[in-house]
């Protein structure tokens, strides 16, 4: 396992679509391991594929909730099903920023696991804001697409800058 370079906001990788994964290999297990090291050496809460310089549609998520996280997700599809929800958000990809996104409430998520297998999950409050940011990544969007009002300048300990 090793940690990789999270690549930056003006990297065009960051804007491009990914392909479908559409078969599990020991180069991806790989991936995966060294992606939940990397998100978690920078005090992340989700990382996606092209965020590692890697164009596939794969995202790994862990918000701090027990179950069902650790998340790995694979081809992940969201399906809007109610409420809003108004918050600050981050991102590995714009570091030392973080802005105000409106995201939807309460997902379903159609994906694959790491094991290849089918699953289904609802979510709302901050884990439906990260499966949606980490999913917006792999369509080659970043949450700065969505602020409102702009990005706010922070500093090392996570306080607004003045």
């Amino acid at each position: 396992m090793a940690i990789r370079e999270v690549r930056t906001e003006g990297d065009p990788v960051l804007r491009k679509e990914c392909k479908p994964v559409k078969e599990m290999n020991d180069r991806l297990i790989e991936l995966i391991d060294d992606m939940f090291d990397t998100m978690y050496a920078a005090n992340g809460v989700g990382l996606a594929g092209p965020q590692v310089g890697i164009l596939k549609q794969l995202c790994v998520i862990d918000c701090g909730m027990e179950e069902p996280e650790p998340l790995v997700l694979i081809n992940p599809v969201v399906t809007p099903l109610d409420g809003i929800q108004t918050g600050e958000e981050g991102c590995l990809s714009v570091p030392g920023y973080q802005g105000i996104v409106t995201r939807v409430e309460h997902i379903k998520v159609n994906f694959l696991n790491e094991d290849m297998e089918e699953c289904e999950l609802e979510a709302d409050g901050l884990l439906s804001r990260c499966i949606q940011h980490e999913t917006d990544h792999l369509h080659g969007i970043l949450y700065t697409d969505k602020v409102e009002g702009g990005l706010t300048k922070v500093t090392a300990e996570g306080e607004d800058a003045e």
